[in-house]
């Protein structure tokens, strides 16, 4: 615990926690879809289960660093190209994330259309958490390799996840229900599941997209969505109280 009195610790603590929450942004938006399938009785719970089940598998591979570092490892080559095992985990949960994106889209636009009212079957619990934890492990993978070159302290690198899942957890609810309210929202969230699904693929294949332009476009996208949320909004106002002016005198002589 000798940690506890390193001021270096602590800052490490606080830049780490930042990260992981910033990392967790795409984890909270393929949890907010997920349950937006379930009843609502059943969200909230949901939730919480789902970044419990990321926390713990952060910490699990965490405590596992020997397995993790192997994980680089070449395994086979293929055209040339080395494929280790976080290769592999990379691919599969960028598939995963296409496949899912694609398929929620899809739901959006021409479920309802092609099945009725009751078109959009609702999911069950357990394979709702069941595709949370598959798709856990893939970004804890990114939350875990940033750890550990950050930081040398493991409690430092279990307590930054403890907290950052705990924001999460305050945060997710209001962002999936505001995601559930705002199909154009909802329609930006899958794109930016698909935009981390393809960099995912690319980083299975070793080409390394910096996260700073995928989070970058992330955060004009939603700028931009804000300003036409609000512009929506203002446009009934506007012409509610145009309905709602008296008419002129001139009009009022001409009729």
């Amino acid at each position: 615990m000798e940690w506890l009195a390193s001021p270096e610790a602590w800052i490490a603590l606080a830049t780490l926690t930042a990260l992981e929450i910033v990392l967790g942004v795409d984890n909270i938006i393929f949890i907010s879809i997920l349950v937006g399938r379930l009843p609502p009785g059943e969200r909230q719970r949901a939730r919480v289960i789902g970044l419990g089940l990321a926390m713990a598998s952060r910490i699990a591979l965490l405590l596992s660093l020997a397995w993790m570092m192997r994980l680089t490892d070449p395994l086979f080559s293929l055209f040339g190209h080395e494929v280790s095992g976080r290769d592999l985990i990379l691919l599969g949960g960028g598939l995963f994330l296409l496949a899912k994106a694609v398929m929620e889209i899809h739901n959006a636009l021409e479920g309802a259309e092609a099945h009725g009212p009751e078109g959009a079957v609702q999911a069950t619990f357990v394979g709702v958490l069941v595709q949370i934890a598959i798709i856990d492990v893939v970004f804890s993978l990114d939350s875990v390799i940033t750890a550990v070159g950050m930081v040398d302290e493991i409690p430092v690198m279990v307590l930054a996840i403890v907290i950052a899942v705990a924001v999460m957890m305050f945060a997710a609810k209001p962002i999936g229900d505001f995601v559930d309210d705002h199909p154009t929202v909802k329609m930006l969230a899958l794109s930016f599941l698909i935009l981390v699904g393809v960099a995912l693929i690319g980083e299975g294949f070793a080409m390394h997209i910096p996260k700073g332009y995928i989070y970058f476009a992330m955060a004009f996208s939603v700028a931009v969505e804000m300003l036409n949320l609000k512009l929506r909004r203002r446009r009934p106002l506007r012409l509610h109280k145009e309905l709602a002016a008296p008419s002129s005198p001139n009009s009022d002589s001409r009729a």
